[in-house]
């Protein structure tokens, strides 16, 4: 599973992982889900996100667990 959208770059966010181009960090958008909302919602609320973003979030913290 490839993580085309996550970047780490230290200048940007502090170095925190975040959605290329999208100004959102892997860890807000986690936040979001653990509160109850849908990828679609996320994607309804944050615009500059797409659902493939959402996902490869979710299988960025996955991937950090294991």
């Amino acid at each position: 599973m490839e993580l085309d959208r996550i970047t780490e770059v230290p200048e940007v966010r502090g170095g925190r992982a975040a959605v290329r181009g999208a100004g959102v960090t892997v860890e807000f958008v986690l936040t979001l889900l653990s509160q109850g909302m849908s990828a679609q919602e996320i994607v309804d609320e944050y615009p500059a996100l797409e659902l493939e973003d959402v996902y490869q979030c979710a299988r960025y913290a996955a991937r950090l667990l294991r």
